[in-house]
């Protein structure tokens, strides 16, 4: 693995190892991984991981806007626990990498709506912008304002169209990367950071295999194999 320029049309030949944001998992072998691997493992903390999360000075963190986990158990977004979020979060004594902007998971123009709702109000507090790619959206649709594209969206649009989003656009993150061949194919296409929570369904072996990933071994050497179900 190593570090290497991550991508192409980033001007500033900046160097930086792929960061895995494993949730706000608080494990031991999280923390141990932070201090060994510097910038290659951190926090995705979205507004119901608030109360049980305590920000770390060696462990990088984004924020979330849980907008996938609403759509994902059929739930209404809450708009006042989301800005109840970035309120905690500016009140860290180490504050996030970005903030991602409320979407609608699969809805590009409810999505477009959102940014241009939220954006502003999310600007004042001085973080990065990250704006969350639905199916159908093209690295031109992103908004200027963005600094990170996090591409969302639908399982099967979200892994057809990452090599086209990491070509066109200096810093990308992806969603739900559970797989080791998924975090392989991040790295090859110079993604700047994945996130997701289905490392720790198995964490016998799951963990394994994340040492030995953040170890740099060929997937020939590593210390656990076996058939990855899609996630």
């Amino acid at each position: 693995m190593g570090e290497r320029i991550r991508n192409p049309k980033d001007k500033s030949n900046f160097l930086c190892p792929m960061m895995v944001m494993l949730g706000n998992h608080s494990s031991p072998p999280v923390h141990f991984w932070a201090g060994r691997y510097p910038n290659k493992i951190g926090w995705l903390v979205g507004p119901s991981g608030m109360t049980k999360t305590k920000v770390r000075k060696w462990m990088p963190y984004a924020l979330d806007n849980d907008a996938f986990s609403a759509w994902d158990n059929g739930t209404e977004w809450d708009e006042d626990a989301y800005f109840k979020f970035l309120e905690w979060a500016a009140g860290q004594a180490y504050q996030p990498r970005w903030a991602a902007i409320p979407d609608v998971v699969t809805d590009p123009d409810a999505t477009f709506r959102n940014w241009e709702k939220y954006a502003p109000r999310v600007e004042q507090y001085g973080w990065p912008l990250a704006f969350v790619a639905q199916d159908g959206m093209t690295p031109d649709d992103v908004p200027a304002s963005a600094s990170i594209v996090f591409i969302g969206g639908s399982y099967k649009w979200k892994w057809r169209t990452a090599p086209e989003f990491a070509a066109s656009c200096p810093r990308v993150h992806v969603g739900r990367v559970n797989t080791l061949w998924r975090l392989r194919r991040c790295d090859e296409l110079g993604i700047e950071s994945v996130d997701g929570t289905g490392w720790f369904r198995r964490p016998e072996d799951e963990f394994a295999i994340l040492e030995d990933y953040f170890s740099g071994k060929p997937d020939d050497q590593m210390s656990f194999e076996r058939d990855f179900l899609e996630a």
